[in-house]
């Protein structure tokens, strides 16, 4: 069997839940539909549409016609930047009974990633004029503000998805500790080795917690110019994390980066060639995310 047929047949049913179509005033490679309609090519199960600026269940909403009748479900959600009002309970309210699976705290307006645009890091210029403002989750006192509490409990009713953001690694503990406590039971942290500022032994005490680490095959693919390091990076942290508490996603959707279908191939057909079972990358692209977006 040739070894793309394999990597194919391994990858049938993924669930990807990092992938930013549009609409969305960064410059988008596709919409949600076409995200849907590619992930056919991989027997794509479900895919998480993630906007940092907009509650993304209401485009599916507005897209339902479109969307039904194709074989990858399409879920939406809410980041909570400065364009919802940041800690916003009445916005995750609305997100989360309108149908959301996911809420992300700060991820654009974060103090990690707004300290990232003042060292020279970056997105893509906006197709509009926006205005850039912090979004913190501590009052003065250095105590968590009481939105936080009501917008777990909001996650804990919805049995949905907790995402840490991009806020700094001990946010993130002390977050998924309150979240634990709580009775959130989906917690996930993106790219920890990027802007979060986390390495193995930290994220070992977040899945002690109940979290996952989710790694991006942007992060990984060698036709992302932007590639933080090569697959042999993923696979020392999927080792050192277990794939038990991996999950693999895409990242994908901006202008001029690889479809997420052809990224999740190579990054995939990679892991298996570096000796990864592949019960373990059909657990970090398929069982894992499906646990996390409530899918089964």
């Amino acid at each position: 069997m040739p070894a793309s047929t394999a990597v194919e047949r391994v990858l049938h049913g993924l669930v990807d839940l990092h992938c930013h179509s549009g609409p969305n005033p960064l410059p988008r490679r596709f919409d949600h539909v076409e995200a849907a309609r590619d992930g056919a090519r991989l027997g794509m199960r479900a895919l998480l549409a993630k906007s940092h600026h907009h509650n993304t269940v209401m485009d599916l909403l507005a897209m339902k016609q479109q969307l039904d009748g194709l074989s990858t479900q399409v879920f939406g959600g809410i980041a909570l930047n400065q364009w919802v009002g940041g800690i916003n309970p009445y916005a995750v309210e609305l997100s989360l009974r309108m149908g959301g699976r996911a809420v992300w705290f700060p991820t654009v307006s974060s103090s990690a990633h707004v300290e990232h645009h003042r060292s020279g890091g970056g997105f893509p210029s906006p197709t509009i004029p926006l205005s850039g403002a912090q979004t913190d989750i501590r009052g003065e006192d250095g105590e968590f503000l009481p939105e936080v509490y009501r917008v777990l409990d909001l996650i804990v009713e919805a049995g949905a998805l907790l995402s840490a953001g991009h806020l700094p690694s001990d946010d993130v503990l002390a977050l998924f500790t309150v979240a634990a406590e709580r009775g959130v039971r989906r917690m996930v942290l993106s790219h920890p080795n990027f802007l979060i500022g986390s390495d193995a032994a930290r994220c070992r005490e977040f899945t002690a917690l109940g979290a996952y680490i989710e790694h991006e095959t942007s992060m990984y693919d060698p036709e992302v110019a932007q590639a933080r390091g090569g697959p042999d990076v993923l696979m020392r942290w999927i080792e050192e994390v277990g794939p038990e508490h991996t999950v693999l996603a895409s990242d994908l959707g901006q202008r001029g980066r690889p479809m997420p279908v052809d990224s999740f191939i190579r990054v995939g057909g990679a892991l298996l060639d570096l000796g990864l079972p592949e019960k373990d990358l059909r657990m970090i692209v398929r069982d894992n995310p499906s646990f996390l977006l409530a899918l089964d």
